[in-house]
């Protein structure tokens, strides 16, 4: 039976690696990559996880001491030579997933968020909101139990930016006020 799609042999699985790995501004897992190569239905997780340590070992690819692994120059010129082998639709749809990978990244270095036990039982959150040029805004708040520290944690991870400009709304519109 005849095999549908881009990945018929493992050369594919290869070839589809450097150009995700290529457009990737960050070190990724196996797995990250393997949800960035995953566009086309005949693409296993086995292969990318056979494909992976054989291109470390033939340098296309290196392995960091945290693990994830990233495009070598050897690996970024084959695949600058191997790429228009790749199917267009779904070369299209993995270099939508890198994008949306490096903004998703990109904005986690932004946003930081802490739990810290305090010593009357209660937990502190410290979240705080970078940019580019450096700190936007760091806020504590209280909360009486782990469970509302990490929720509060994890909603800011979410909503940092919304945070953000209401505060700055308010205290603005509230300036505008005091004005007149």
């Amino acid at each position: 039976m005849q095999r549908l799609g881009f990945i018929h042999d493992m050369l594919d699985v290869k070839v589809l690696i450097l150009f995700v790995t290529a457009r990737s501004h960050y070190p990724m897992t196996g797995q990250e990559i393997y949800e960035l190569c995953y566009q086309d239905d005949c693409l296993s997780y086995f292969d990318v996880c056979t494909a992976i340590p054989e291109m470390v070992k033939s340098g296309h690819l290196q392995e960091n001491a945290d693990g994830r692994y990233e495009i070598t120059e050897k690996g970024r010129e084959a695949g600058e030579l191997t790429e228009d082998s790749i199917a267009f639709t779904v070369k299209q749809r993995a270099e939508n997933a890198v994008a949306r990978f490096n903004r998703q990244i990109r904005r986690s270095s932004f946003v930081r968020t802490q739990v810290l036990p305090r010593e009357t039982g209660d937990y502190s959150v410290v979240m705080s909101l970078d940019d580019e040029a450096g700190n936007l805004m760091t806020l504590e708040l209280v909360a009486p139990d782990q469970r509302q520290a990490v929720r509060l944690s994890r909603l800011f991870e979410k909503k940092a930016e919304d945070v953000y400009n209401l505060t700055m709304m308010e205290l603005l519109d509230d300036e505008e006020s005091l004005e007149d």
